[in-house]
């Protein structure tokens, strides 16, 4: 079993305010024996990072201190190709890979290019990262899943009126996928929180989605036993037929 997590996050006026309060929180679920975290899609008032080793130098602490995986949420890297990338700490407190937005959203893509490739991680288990509008297009989870993901982590920013349309696309992302699902939003006047954990439960080979959801900022964590979706998925990707 691991038990996985994640936060929601307010807005604050600055960085250092809101990572040494969003600290606090992380610490938490360290202390339950969470071993991965997600923090939603730019929660922070600057949300272009420069440097990622300072700005979360008390992240890389805690995930040192409690052997854990943190997903700090996804920012735009304004570089020589601009990107919104989900960087990952790693159980040693050091950065091991990022995932670039596949689909950026409207307005952002005329400020970053789309990521080219769905990765995967691991640490605690298998992993994969969903940013925000990635959640739309099916073949972003199914990929991810197909190349041996055991659970996705998606870091999201969603408008208060686009909540419940986001629910019904991440319980689908898991139902088509037969994989728990954790998804992180950001709860302020404009931005509708409900962050969820997205579970999956058979009876009699009826398989139906068990959501937990977070009000106001805090965390969730919940065990999971990923090894018992597999034979649920081996065999939803075995009916799949080939047709034009």
């Amino acid at each position: 079993m691991v038990k996985l997590g994640l936060i929601q996050t307010k807005s604050y006026e600055s960085n250092l305010k809101g990572v040494s309060i969003v600290s606090k929180i992380i610490k938490k679920l360290g202390q339950k024996e969470t071993k991965i975290v997600c923090l939603p899609e730019q929660w922070l008032k600057n949300n272009v990072i420069k440097d990622f080793d300072s700005e979360f130098s008390e992240f890389k602490k805690i995930a040192r201190e409690f052997s854990m995986t943190i997903i700090p949420g996804a920012f735009y890297e304004m570089i020589k190709n601009p990107s919104i990338i989900a960087p990952i700490i790693g159980p040693e407190g050091e950065f091991i890979g990022r995932q670039e937005k596949i689909h950026p959203f409207d307005y952002e893509r005329g400020i970053v290019k789309p990521g080219k490739e769905a990765k995967i991680f691991n640490t605690a288990c298998k992993f994969g990262i969903i940013i925000c509008y990635d959640m739309v297009f099916p073949n972003v989870a199914n990929i991810l899943t197909k190349k041996g993901a055991q659970v996705l982590f998606s870091p999201s920013r969603i408008v208060r009126r686009g909540i419940a349309p986001w629910h019904m696309y991440v319980q689908v992302r898991s139902l088509e996928n037969r994989i728990p699902i954790l998804a992180a939003n950001v709860e302020n006047r404009k931005f509708g929180g409900n962050s969820v954990i997205v579970d999956l439960t058979e009876n009699n080979k009826v398989v139906t989605t068990k959501m937990i959801k977070i009000d106001g900022e805090g965390e969730k964590s919940k065990e999971f036993t990923l090894e018992k979706y597999e034979q649920s998925r081996k065999t939803r990707f075995s009916d799949l037929n080939k047709f034009q």
